[in-house]
């Protein structure tokens, strides 16, 4: 049996459903369910029991020996939120009792850290664990991701196999629920549709051009398919970077999202909100080589223009 927390949200709603285009339906969704919004992320998914957060490891203690791994997706994701106590709930305390069920049973896991841990990216974004306690976070997010990476590395009693995933900038169908926290490529769209031009943030430091503050972005097909990899091939246990190890604009996700509809890039700027200003990220780009060389991961990731474009094309426009 599978569990997969966060379920009802981007990730985890990919991640199920990549679980049963592969044959499983064994498989235990557990989230909050009272959003209204999420319900067909999960709608049309296969599995055996559906668990609210709040009563999940009660359950899971009970039927510890029938779970075989657990993909712990389910976390608060705002980053413009800046109480930190929001996410010491869900982002550290549930992810503790998480790791003591998987430890204390012997089950496999696969958890969601983040690279906002990696702060403004002046240690750089080597996924080197002599390097973690030296990272700070921007914003109590990051903190919370850099919290348990730090004391799950602490831990003398682990799972037998288990992955921490430092997420970089993902994005892909499923996210329509998640607001200001959405993709540019879902806002994107969305706006051509609308106005027929594209809403990008100015740039407030020197030696970056309006558009061109650089991410590293992945798409969510290539992510979940990382996370298979890891649960069947079960290679080293570690804490790895999960982007595709190659910056780019946003002004590219932007034309990418043009293109992938046919028409001419139409982009203008604004100014980052005042709230985020101070703690927006310039750069970022994933050092990818244990993933491939220790983890042995070789399968080529989509290309921004690839991923966009069947994002756009297979999903948006179908929605």
């Amino acid at each position: 049996m599978i569990v997969v927390t966060g379920a009802a949200g981007f990730i985890g709603s990919v991640m199920v459903a990549k679980l049963n285009e592969l044959g499983f339906k064994n498989i235990v969704i557990v989230d909050d369910f009272t959003s209204e919004k999420k319900e067909k992320n999960y709608r049309n998914l296969s599995y055996e029991i559906r668990i609210d957060r709040d009563i999940f490891l009660k359950w899971a203690e009970l039927n510890a020996e029938k779970i075989d791994f657990i993909f712990h997706l389910g976390a608060r994701t705002d980053t413009t939120e800046f109480d930190y106590a929001v996410f010491q709930k869900l982002n550290v305390n549930f992810s503790k009792q998480i790791w003591q069920l998987c430890s204390k049973h012997n089950i496999g896991l696969v958890y969601a850290s983040s690279a906002a841990t990696y702060g403004d990216g002046e240690q750089g974004y080597d996924d080197d664990l002599s390097l973690i306690s030296s990272l700070k976070p921007l914003n109590p997010y990051g903190q919370s991701k850099q919290e348990f990476d730090l004391w799950a590395l602490q831990q003398e009693a682990k799972p037998d196999f288990w992955y921490g995933l430092k997420f970089f900038n993902v994005y892909g169908f499923n996210e329509y629920h998640k607001g200001r926290m959405a993709s540019v490529v879902f806002h994107g769209f969305n706006q051509i549709k609308d106005e027929g031009k594209v809403r990008l943030f100015r740039s407030h430091k020197e030696g970056y051009a309006d558009g061109f503050q650089l991410r590293d972005f992945i798409y969510v097909k290539d992510l979940v398919n990382v996370m298979v990899f890891l649960m069947n091939e079960k290679p080293k246990s570690d804490i790895y970077n999960l982007g595709t190890g190659k910056a780019r604009a946003f002004y590219d996700l932007a034309s990418a999202t043009f293109a992938a509809l046919n028409k001419e890039p139409k982009i203008e700027f604004i100014d980052i909100p005042i709230d985020i200003r101070d703690k927006y990220q310039y750069f970022t780009q994933a050092k990818m080589d244990k993933l491939h060389s220790q983890g042995g991961y070789k399968q080529p990731f989509f290309s921004l223009e690839e991923g966009v474009k069947d994002y756009v094309q297979n999903y948006l426009l179908k929605l």
